[in-house]
């Protein structure tokens, strides 16, 4: 009976993917925003030549998960699915849309099986129609990196589904379904963490709708148990033992989670979420009113904003905060909701109650009520609780169209709805197009934000508008003036305009806003990490003066106290070190970079150069074919590896590059060094920015014997 009635038909999946479709056609045109930058164009995890096991030891955005400043989302399964979107397309963001619409859609129609447990036909075709249009999903569906959400509740309402099937006939257990249960929570979680939260519904499902109890009767039969009145019923027995084995994987997937992240919370600031590092009783307040805030962006989706952080929703530091109002009406309401769907039997208090489960388990770890989280509001996380306000809607619908009085304008008003928010999705498809779209649409949703403000200036600067980029860096700076990035994001365009003192002072105010020492006291617990820049901003402008030299090693030396890790600033303090004929202690810190990025072909070449000055040619050209390995099309390393040859007199094995690359005259077939191979490889490509002087070195290298026509090298 349960197959049947779960069963979908060809006509319902055809008209939910329409609707899909219909709904997000335009996103295919969208590109890559906000944080798609880092987790798709700046994740070397995509890239083929990056081995597969990375993906198993970086998080989301292809940090390794040991470093301090990794963010601890753990997510390898999705960013194997960009990985693949990368072997087909590389960066082209069409393929990445493509696949998040085809997810989008297969969520919709899985959902559609989980309604028809609890819903009739029709009703069930709303609530999963509703998901399919709800303008809440723009950001998980339209954003390249929400599909984490995608992929995770793929799994997870497949792992609900496969639960629902563990209750044999004469209520024996059917252990099948549950042991694929426990695997797909496990997929599910390495999608996005809060997959694990399915183990929660299923406990929930068990207790309440497959066996039947409700809370009155639980607590009579526990207190018949505890008088000695009664056995344990056999139902009870098989819950207990199906809920051991759900709660025991549980527990050995979190502890296996907390071995990934090394047992460290990912370091957050107050300009992420402010209430998180304020005192009680503001951070209490403002949290649990962020519940009703969520509610009303799924009830009332008319402005929504891609980040909600800083001073979007000003903190609530009184009781008398007439938004409190707000939060007490919340929980009343869901307290009635809950009473009602626990207390008595029948189908309606079954679909209440896992529609509530379905809002109010998944949204748990992003509600900061247990551990603070990177943000305040973000509306991907309302994409599976959005499912249960769904099917809380239709079944309100439902109620009221069987009431003839009131039939015809439940039809109505349903169809409103569906309309309206399949148009306000189309529409808001169109602010995903670009950065500067994007986030001039959150500006007119609120103004109180300085990130929204750095990040259009971010957008105008890359397309080298700095003229205009300074006009929001600014007012990013008066909207929140102890905002450390917003003051080195003025600074840094002031230096792109030339105005190297104005650029200075708005370094010198990052500076001054950084944490005091504090003996004892870890820096990256207060700091964000890209905050430390502001040293290395300063010390590379004011470098530029010979006279400051020691000033600018200063801030190097001082960035790196802070913050070991700090791999920028060795390679700059490298750098500059060189420049004040330091080169042992420029190769140390060279050194100290290497221990923390040993792929890093620059480094590598940076050592290389500093070991040709300490007059350690054969070691330079070691480390000039380590960069080569690293990066087989790395030009500065491949031209002075050639002049150190020349300057070595190795001629001998750079003729080997002509006879074994160019078949220019017979010879023997020797194997040359990595060097001398992409050296010969690449001689004649195209990536050299002036050819007719790489041709010219060659010729004089070879002389006449090559046989090589200068105007022929110079047109290639």
């Amino acid at each position: 009976v349960l197959v049947e009635t779960m069963a979908v038909s060809l006509r319902e999946i055809t008209l939910i993917v329409g609707v899909v479709i219909t709904c997000y056609w335009n996103s295919l045109f969208c590109g890559f925003v906000f944080d798609d930058v880092s987790a798709i164009l700046d994740n070397k995890d995509l890239h083929p030549s990056t081995p597969l096991k990375n993906l198993f030891h970086n998080d989301f955005w292809g940090t390794p998960m040991s470093e301090e400043r990794s963010h601890k989302s753990y997510r390898p399964l999705t960013v194997l699915t960009f990985r693949l979107n990368y072997l087909y397309s590389e960066l082209k963001p069409v393929s990445y849309h493509l696949l998040n619409l085809i997810f989008h859609a297969v969520v919709s129609v899985v959902f559609l099986k989980v309604c028809k447990l609890f819903l009739d036909s029709r009703s069930s075709i709303i609530a999963s129609l509703m998901f399919a249009v709800h303008p809440i999903h723009t950001e998980a569906v339209t954003g390249v990196v929400g599909r984490a959400e995608l992929l995770s509740s793929i799994f997870f309402l497949t792992a609900f589904l496969s639960y629902t099937k563990s209750k044999g006939p004469n209520n024996t257990i059917v252990w099948t379904p549950i042991l694929l249960t426990v695997i797909l929570v496990a997929i599910a979680t390495l999608c996005k963490e809060q997959g694990v939260t399915v183990v929660g519904i299923c406990c929930v499902y068990e207790v309440f709708i497959a066996q039947g109890y409700t809370l009155p009767l639980l607590y009579t039969t526990a207190v018949q148990i505890l008088r000695g009145k009664g056995s344990i019923p056999f139902s009870l027995l098989q819950i207990l033992l199906k809920l051991i084995v759900l709660m025991f994987s549980t527990l050995l997937l979190v502890v296996i989670r907390v071995q990934v992240i090394q047992s460290q919370l990912p370091v957050f600031t107050r300009f992420d979420n402010p209430a998180a590092v304020s005192p009680t009783p503001t951070r209490q307040l403002t949290f649990n009113y962020l519940l009703p805030v969520n509610a009303w962006l799924l009830f009332n989706p008319s402005e929504l904003c891609c980040d909600w952080t800083m001073g979007t929703i000003p903190l609530i530091e009184s009781f008398l905060d007439i938004r409190n109002l707000a939060t007490f009406i919340f929980f009343c309401f869901l307290g009635s909701l809950l009473v009602f769907s626990v207390r008595y039997p029948g189908n309606s208090s079954k679909t209440v109650l896992m529609a509530l489960c379905l809002m109010a388990l998944p949204f748990i770890p992003a509600s900061n009520l247990f551990f603070p989280v990177g943000f305040v509001v973000a509306e991907r996380v309302l994409y599976v609780p959005s499912m249960g306000f769904c099917i809380l809607v239709a079944h309100g619908w439902r109620k009221l169209s069987k009431r003839n009085v009131l039939k015809k304008l439940s039809w109505v008003c349903l169809s409103i709805v569906v309309i309206t928010h399949a148009l306000k999705t189309l529409h808001r498809n169109w602010d995903w197009e670009s950065e500067y779209t994007l986030f001039m649409s959150a500006l007119k949703v609120n103004k109180n934000n300085a990130k929204l403000w750095n990040n259009v200036g971010h957008a105008l600067e890359n397309e080298k508008n700095f003229e205009r980029a300074l006009k929001y860096f600014l007012q990013a700076t008066h909207v929140q003036p102890d905002d450390i990035g917003a003051h080195m994001n003025v600074g840094r365009t002031y230096k792109n305009l030339n105005r190297t003192k104005e650029a200075e002072e708005s370094y010198m105010i990052a500076k001054s806003l950084m944490p005091q020492i504090i003996p004892g006291k870890k820096y990256a617990a207060r700091i964000a990490p890209n905050h430390l820049n502001v040293y290395i901003n300063l010390a590379n402008l004011i470098r530029a003066n010979e006279s400051r030299l020691e000033e600018a090693d200063q801030l190097y030396r001082q960035a790196i106290s802070m913050r070991p890790d700090f791999k920028q600033a060795y390679i700059s303090r490298g750098e500059l070190l060189l420049k004040m004929n330091k080169p042992l202690k420029a190769k140390d810190s060279y050194l100290r970079a290497l221990d923390l990025d040993r792929s890093n072909a620059d480094l590598w070449y940076n050592l290389a150069i500093v070991n040709i000055e300490l007059k350690e040619s054969t070691e330079a050209l070691r480390n000039f074919d380590r960069a080569l390995k690293m990066n087989p099309n790395h030009k500065l390393a491949l031209f002075n590896s050639a002049l150190l040859m020349q300057e070595s007199g190795m001629l001998a094995l750079l003729k080997c590059i002509s006879i074994n690359y160019f078949c220019l005259f017979p010879a023997p077939n020797p194997q040359p060094s990595p060097t001398v191979k992409y050296i010969g490889e690449n001689i004649l490509s195209e990536q050299y920015t002036h050819p007719q002087d790489f041709a010219q070195n060659t010729f004089n290298l070879w002389g006449g014997e090559a046989r090589i026509s200068r105007e022929v090298i110079g047109k290639k």
